[in-house]
């Protein structure tokens, strides 16, 4: 709407302004054009009348005449009761044929006046100018009209851009929680409210950080507790098993630092290609023989990042093999457009109130122990490669017992 643009308020406010300065001075200029002549018009008539009083013989009265042009610089002529030409003195020494008409730059003004015989006085002179004073009192008045009538909009204006000022600053300073105050809907509203936006997402991010970081610290240490003990054990009695306990731990460590990493640059909101061929059933086959799963159904090839979609299929798989029991299946299949992807593995399956919280970063089911441990980072990864592709991520619980796991994913996915 136009009322609610910023440049309209600003300009109306202008305009408004100086539509008051013009009535303001058309005003004061009205007046005192008609207050000034009109009192100097009768103060002039008066003292014509008292200057030109009857009973002055013509001779006395032609010098009269003549000492009152010089003294007010004025032409004058004087008529009798039948409009006959008596006397003049000035421009109208001589009985003017007809009043010249008045150029628009002239400041000559025609005034008249009657004497009490009936003889009627013409004059033409410049009227007193006003007052030096007058005019720097209405340059005053003009000024002090305009910024009242000014305040109140430029005031509303000002005030919204101190309240999204302290709201910026207070945010600048650390606080996340800080937002900016959102009033209208002109330019003002959507800055505070595109601010506002982008400091829930950053507060978000950082949040998210936060958490991740406090959470893979704790995660770290286990392994790197269990390393540092089979170590120490190795020094003093080399052996295989210790060994393997040994490359066992460094590859939980190895598999956990990736999984941060790409957990923080999905977070990250950097661009990841997916614009790669993959052929998924061929991609899923690999991961499968790794844990000995089975695989089934349809050949397809999406288009995606070979390195998520691998990480999340092996992801779903490690999840089956750890907390699920054998045999796992694998099962792919086209529908409308759209791929899913199956991992079922027939454990015991998942609780109803674990369901709703089944893929967030580090969850860990009530009960199960620090050493039994939580599903990590995970099933975190499955969902966000999910969305990275288009796609979704959910858990379905089977009539017949286990755990069920899916992926639905477009055939023709692109970059997200």
């Amino acid at each position: 709407m136009i009322r609610s643009r910023l440049y309209i308020k600003i300009y109306l406010t202008v305009l408004t302004s100086l539509a008051l300065v013009v009535v303001i001075i058309g005003t004061m200029a009205y007046v005192g054009r008609f207050d000034g002549e009109s009192n100097f018009a009768d103060r002039l008539n008066h003292f014509v009348s008292v200057m030109l009083m009857e009973g002055k013989d013509q001779p006395e009265r032609a010098e009269m005449v003549d000492r009152l042009a010089d003294a007010l610089g004025a032409d004058i002529a004087l008529y009798d009761k039948q409009g006959k030409f008596l006397l003049g003195a000035g421009a109208w020494k001589r009985e003017p044929m007809q009043m010249p008409s008045q150029k628009s730059s002239d400041r000559l003004r025609d005034f008249r006046a009657t004497l009490a015989d009936g003889t009627l006085v013409k004059l033409r002179l410049e009227p007193p100018r006003p007052p030096r004073f007058n005019l720097i009192f209405s340059i005053l008045a003009i000024a002090a009209a305009t910024a009242v009538a000014a305040y109140p909009a430029v005031r509303h204006l000002t005030r919204r851009l101190d309240l999204l000022r302290l709201g910026v600053e207070k945010w600048g300073q650390g606080d996340l929680t800080a937002r900016a105050t959102v009033i209208g809907k002109d330019e003002i509203a959507t800055v505070a409210r595109a601010f506002n936006e982008a400091a829930n997402r950053v507060e978000a991010l950082v949040n998210s950080q936060k958490s991740l970081l406090a959470n893979a610290s704790h995660e770290l240490r286990s392994p790197l507790a269990r390393l540092r003990m089979a170590c120490e054990i190795f020094q003093h009695n080399p052996s295989d098993s210790m060994r393997q306990e040994i490359d066992k731990n460094l590859a939980e460590l190895d598999e956990l630092v990736e999984e941060i990493l790409m957990k923080s640059r999905l977070g990250s909101n950097q661009p990841i290609a997916t614009d790669q061929i993959v052929d998924l059933l061929a991609l899923a086959a690999e991961e499968a023989s790794l844990v000995d799963a089975s695989i089934d159904g349809d050949s397809v090839t999406i288009r995606g990042n070979e390195r998520y979609l691998r990480r999340m299929i092996r992801n779903l798989l490690q999840n089956a093999a750890r907390h699920g029991k054998p045999p796992i299946d694998v099962y792919l299949s086209v529908t409308g457009g759209n791929v899913c992807l199956t991992v079922r593995d027939h454990g015991n399956g998942l609780k109803s109130h674990e369901v709703e919280r089944i893929f967030e970063p580090f969850y860990r089911p009530e009960g199960r122990s620090e050493a039994a441990g939580g599903w990590g980072l995970g099933l975190a990864l499955v969902a966000e490669i999910a969305r990275l592709h288009h796609g979704r991520a959910y858990y379905s619980q089977p009539e017949d017992g286990g755990a069920l796991f899916c992926v639905e994913l477009p055939v023709e996915a692109t970059a997200a």
